[in-house]
């Protein structure tokens, strides 16, 4: 470092006027640029250390008036210094072994004025700064360029035009909205707090409000749709619910080595041909009927984190796209049934007296031998000694629960599905197996069994219950009985008091039979398991609480899946333009009756179909659909 040396300090043009010792050093510095014609630019002092600057030549300067001087000319667009910065950039951008190697400064500053000048050293520097042909490198107080691509190149400038134009692009951009017509993918930058606005992740959009829509996430949705932003693939509705679409990540530890109950015999796992979390498992040895449910509490403990998160859920999220799992998915082989050779288990056995009543309930830790099944191949096997018995429990008990006032509703269900790589949509119906019935009624007597158990033992637990329905003396036969049953059904209610289950025809009931997938049944896991291993239970204050949480993310959860299923549904006649169908009649209404169309599992109000009464059918196709707000007009074809 020499006096009169040019350096940067504060990313400005200096000169060394004093050397103080061997690390300090005092410099006059360019502190405010001249802006006007004819005034000057103010210089100020300061004593540095060798760290505080950059050198961009040692070899004196003439004045840093000079520095200056030189460089007012040397950056001005279409000087020499840019033509010669621009031919050097060519240059080495095509001589492959440069293209992307560093280049040091003086090095770089030689190849574009022939020499190193120190009067040019801040002229070149901030030139070749201005020109974006290079990419600048500050290490170990040293700097260095590398060139830039054109493609780079144009991609800063486009970036500093928008900078500068701001206000006059988004006015332009604002103004295409309006008219229909935007120019994507360019334009998609402009449209984030639509997306935000549209998924539920704000309440407003500034993209809406200054083109003067309607703020609406239905509107959102519709402007993301017609600008081509969107596909009609997109499903909003469990982001806009707040829902994960991934499964819980934390996982469970492995189940401990503890005192099991080891249940002679096999027990079956029967569910549908889509199940990959099986979670129940029945038999009868005999004596008892046997109900084993996957036991994820033996691990989670209450308000542990994997507990607090499984709250938050509530239940697993089911939509065509796939499940978003309530417990983490790498942990089902240590939980749920069927899937190793032995399965743990918290079982329910219940002994049953001769009018089918429940006459006793224990629970058990057990372990368990699980064979599944689906329900077609269970159907096959109904009439086997180790199947007979339970299709004979499970139609006793219907008939008991029917006695005591329970609704029995069976409306058209349909399974979709989403194909991951196609986006293709396809719906099956859910055909009606015996042996559904069987694992449902199987169910209900564990939870009515667990209800008692709890209640027995004073268990602060999770009751569910249902008000009597008022039903009326006139309900029509076929599939408009069972829709008019339907409405005359009253929500459940969950509280830590045992009440009447109307609906199942039940003195008191609780959900136990899907921990896995449902928080509500998780958390009475967690009350059983504590009870059976003396440890302090949750109190009723926190349990209520708890479960309310629970409840509140599980209808969320709930009304998300009846969106997607809608979405998915109208996206599938969106895909299949000819698509008709059979409707039923369920209820009749002066200007649009009620059809049921069993193909879609849907229910819709159709016009012009006075002459169709209750249960009769007509042919039906879509002839519009919103897809935003998930509805669609069906005609009588």
């Amino acid at each position: 470092m020499k006096k009169k040396s040019v350096v940067l300090y504060k990313n400005l043009p200096a000169l060394v006027t004093e050397i103080v010792d061997g690390e300090k050093f005092v410099v006059s510095w360019c502190a405010k640029a001249a802006t006007e014609s004819g005034k000057k630019a103010v210089y100020a002092e300061q004593k540095v250390r060798e760290k505080d600057v950059i050198v961009l030549s040692e070899e004196p300067a003439a004045s840093l008036d000079a520095v200056l001087s030189f460089a007012d000319g040397a950056i001005r667009d279409g000087s020499e210094m840019r033509t010669q910065i621009a031919e050097t950039h060519e240059l080495l951008l095509s001589d492959d072994e440069t293209a992307s190697a560093p280049i040091s400064f003086s090095d770089l500053a030689s190849l574009v004025r022939g020499e190193l000048k120190a009067d040019e050293a801040w002229g070149i520097y901030a030139a070749v700064k201005e020109s974006l042909a290079f990419e600048e490198k500050i290490a170990d107080g040293a700097i260095s360029f590398v060139p830039r691509t054109q493609e780079a190149i144009d991609a800063l400038k486009s970036r500093q035009y928008e900078k500068d134009h701001a206000e006059e692009l988004r006015a332009a951009f604002i103004q295409r909205l309006r008219d229909g017509k935007l120019n994507l993918p360019e334009d998609a930058k402009y449209m984030g707090d639509v997306e935000a606005f549209a998924l539920g992740q704000t309440d407003k959009s500034r993209t809406m409000h200054e083109a003067h829509l309607k703020e609406t996430p239905e509107r959102a949705h519709k402007l993301l749709l017609d600008t081509g932003m969107w596909p009609i693939t997109r499903n909003p509705y469990p982001m806009r619910h707040g829902l994960s679409m991934k499964s819980a990540t934390e996982g469970l530890a492995s189940p401990p080595d503890e005192e099991r109950v080891e249940v002679q015999g096999v027990s079956y796992a029967i569910d549908s041909q889509w199940s990959h979390d099986p979670d129940d498992a029945i038999a009868f040895d005999g004596e008892y009927l046997w109900v084993h449910i996957a036991d994820p509490a033996s691990t989670v403990l209450p308000d542990s984190s994997i507990d607090r998160a499984a709250r938050g859920r509530g239940a697993t999220l089911y939509i065509p796209e796939g499940a978003s799992r309530m417990l983490c998915e790498e942990s089902l082989e240590d939980y749920a049934l069927g899937l190793t050779p032995k399965s743990r288990a918290l079982s329910f056995r219940i002994k049953l007296d001769e009018n089918g009543d429940i006459a006793d309930c224990t629970v058990l830790r057990t372990l368990v031998t699980v064979e599944r099944l689906t329900y077609e191949k269970a159907d096959e096997l109904k009439a086997t000694p180790a199947l007979a018995p339970l299709f004979a429990i499970a139609a006793r008990n219907a008939e008991r629960r029917k006695k005591a006032g329970a609704v029995q509703i069976s409306m058209p269900e349909v399974h979709i599905t989403v194909d991951a790589d196609t986006k293709k949509v396809s719906i099956e119906p859910r055909t009606d197996t015996l042996s559904a019935e069987v694992v449902r009624e199987a169910m209900v007597l564990a939870g009515e069994g667990a209800a008692r158990f709890a209640f027995k033992n004073g268990i602060p637990f999770p009751y569910v219950s249902q008000e009597a329905p008022d039903i009326p003396k006139d309900i029509p036969e076929g599939l408009a009985g069972q829709f008019r049953l339907r409405k005359c059904m009253r929500r459940r209610n969950v509280s830590v008091t045992p009440s009447q289950h109307a609906g199942l025809g039940l003195g008191m009931y609780s959900q136990v039979t899907s921990p896995l997938r449902r928080y509500g049944d998780l958390i009475g896991h967690e009350q059983l398991r504590a009870f059976l291993a003396g440890r302090p239970m949750i109190d009723k204050d926190t349990m209520l609480m708890r479960m309310s949480e629970g409840d509140a993310a599980a209808i969320a959860a709930h009304k998300a899946e009846r969106q997607s299923n809608m979405h998915w549904t109208l996206v599938y006649l969106l895909q299949n333009p000819d698509w008709k169908g059979e409707a039923i009649c369920v209820e009749k209404q002066p200007k649009q009756s009620v059809f049921c169309i069993p193909a879609l599992g849907m229910e819709t109000m159709i016009s012009g179909c006075g002459d169709v009464g209750l249960n009769g059918t007509i042919t039906v196709k879509a002839s519009k659909i919103d897809l935003p707000n998930l509805e669609v007009v069906f005609v009588r074809k």
